[in-house]
């Protein structure tokens, strides 16, 4: 085991931890000596995974909690699951994300891309925020990509019921992760938390597996000029367990550096509209 002393007795939520750069991050704090709750949709999937990084780290504090991601019932008894059984949360990963290559609606009626990529962003991370001020010094990473870049809210028909098209409807989620990651930041008003996004590189790993037959030829072709999941896992990991990011908050990086996000998500206007959005498809009075 590597161990860290920043992250000795340090507990992290890793969500999307089953597979690709979720499951690398998961491991590597857990070697650094955290406890690590992954987040999983599949029982059998989520215990090998545990056991597995329990073996190879030698960390027997692994343990998952499961939800599927795109259902808001199921992050909210996923919240109170977490909270009923653990009295701190130090590391919030949203890290859960996918793309639909066609139109699905989840059985709540979310457009599922919406949902998962950035709904459950929002309302998870505000259903642990009351946990997360208690935990402080406490961070949130939210993982976002550069398919950000050129893309815009759609406000008129949020959910594309209309001209439904794969690579705008993950870029406008994208964005809305890094408009939610700023927004938060201004919220917090210099609490003891931090919240910056990421973008991770296009990485080989199940993303886009579950995209439908596009996806399943697309993808395998497209993951030979991806990089590996550990190496795309690497800023996640750093924001999460670096002492030298202590402090750092409403940023995007890359490559372990910040950088610049688009000239769209920095807009005040439109972080404040798609907040408010967010609280009513919700049902939430966050943060």
């Amino acid at each position: 085991m590597k161990s860290n002393s920043y992250m000795i007795e340090k507990r992290c939520l890793v969500t999307g931890a089953t597979s690709g750069i979720g499951k690398v991050t998961a491991r590597d704090l857990a070697e650094q000596g955290a406890s690590v709750v992954i987040v999983g949709r599949n029982q059998e999937k989520s215990k090998r995974t545990v056991e597995q990084i329990q073996q190879e780290t030698g960390n027997a504090q692994v343990e998952y909690l499961l939800a599927d991601l795109s259902i808001q019932e199921d992050i909210r008894h996923l919240a109170e699951k977490y909270t009923d059984r653990y009295d701190r949360l130090d590391i919030l990963i949203n890290n859960a994300g996918a793309i639909f290559f066609s139109r699905k609606e989840t059985r709540e009626g979310f457009e599922i891309t919406f949902a998962l990529n950035h709904l459950g962003y929002f309302l998870l991370t505000n259903l642990l925020l009351d946990l997360l001020r208690r935990s402080a010094p406490a961070r949130i990473i939210n993982v976002s990509s550069e398919a950000h870049r050129g893309a815009s809210i759609n406000f008129d028909d949020l959910q594309f019921e209309e001209k439904y098209s794969p690579m705008r409807v993950y870029g406008q989620s994208k964005l809305a992760n890094i408009l939610f990651t700023y927004e938060l930041h201004r919220r917090l008003d210099n609490e003891n938390l931090t919240v910056n996004a990421l973008h991770p590189g296009f990485v080989a790993s199940n993303f886009g597996r579950n995209a439908g037959v596009l996806g399943k030829i697309m993808m395998p072709i497209l993951h030979l000029f991806a990089r590996s999941p550990k190496r795309g896992a690497q800023t996640s990991i750093y924001l999460a367990s670096s002492p030298e990011v202590e402090g750092i908050s409403g940023k995007y990086f890359i490559d372990k550096q910040p950088a610049t996000s688009s000239e769209e998500s920095y807009d005040l206007q439109i972080a404040a509209r798609l907040w408010k959005i967010s609280e009513e498809l919700t049902g939430l009075d966050a943060a």
